[in-house]
């Protein structure tokens, strides 16, 4: 969607350029709050626009945070005698944020990468065409590789894809599974070392919790026990959805900081 189709919330540009001038004139950080309010709806569709592209072991909250302080400068930066709309100019702006965090999150060359949406496009026009999975053969033909070329960049694209184990996946019979009933079965529910490592594993989050201030520990509840969302939560608290999610980046980052030592222990808690 581009944002000439897209209008930001429920104001019109002329009442957005009002409120900008006004926060211009005024410095009133409840104006730019206003105006971030205004527009995060556009940076959670550019962001979820990309999450397809995200790499595995990101977060997309990290990509959303990165969205929202594009658009924080966006505001300081807009020159209206530019020519183009805050909103074009915020789109614009926050697009290229998260264009460049995705390709610093991920560690794939280009090349690869570009290699992967060749094969994934030559795979969907022929499945169109023969309704049916293309052999490795008639796919090797279709990308114009070799079977062993075309292998090892399959190699290629499994070392740097870091994905979910319930990812689906697609074995040479055509067949559709997820990764991880592909992987040999390690059952330790029985294992009394790993049982107690995830006891303790468990003990050692619960004491970083408690250690967080009592507002980041209410939005952890809010967020992931109650399920809420950013804009409820900021209701809730009275402050605004951005300020609620640098609270939320921030007791994740204290969090990482205090089990930094722990990260194989916790892996074990599950």
């Amino acid at each position: 969607m581009h944002p000439s189709n897209q209008r930001a919330g429920r104001a019109t540009p002329v009442e957005v350029m009002e409120l900008w001038r006004r926060y211009r004139q005024t410095g009133d950080l409840a104006l730019r709050d206003q105006l971030i309010f205004t527009f995060t709806p556009m940076v959670r569709h550019i962001v979820y626009r990309k999450v397809r592209e995200v790499p595995a072991h990101c977060e997309v909250d990290d990509f959303f945070s990165c969205g929202l302080e594009a658009l924080i400068r966006s505001i300081e930066r807009y020159d209206p005698d530019k020519g183009a709309t805050l909103e074009q100019f915020a789109w614009t702006r926050i697009h290229g944020a998260v264009l460049d965090e995705l390709r610093r999150q991920d560690w794939a060359p280009r090349s690869l990468r570009r290699t992967e949406r060749q094969i994934g496009q030559a795979k969907e026009r022929f499945i169109a065409e023969h309704e049916r999975e293309p052999t490795r053969q008639e796919l090797a033909q279709a990308v114009q590789m070799s079977e062993s070329e075309l292998s090892e960049r399959m190699q290629d694209l499994v070392l740097v894809d870091v994905g979910s184990l319930n990812k689906t996946i697609h074995t040479d019979d055509s067949t559709t599974i997820e990764r991880i009933d592909t992987l040999q079965s390690s059952d330790q529910s029985s294992d009394p070392v790993a049982s107690a490592e995830r006891q303790a594993a468990k003990a050692r989050f619960r004491e970083a919790f408690a250690a967080l201030p009592p507002r980041e520990r209410l939005v952890a509840v809010l967020l992931y026990v109650e399920g809420s969302t950013l804009s409820d939560i900021g209701k809730r608290l009275g402050v605004s959805e951005s300020r609620v999610s640098q609270i939320h980046t921030e007791l994740r980052r204290r969090l990482r900081q205090q089990l930094t030592d722990d990260e194989m222990l916790f892996s074990a808690a599950g």
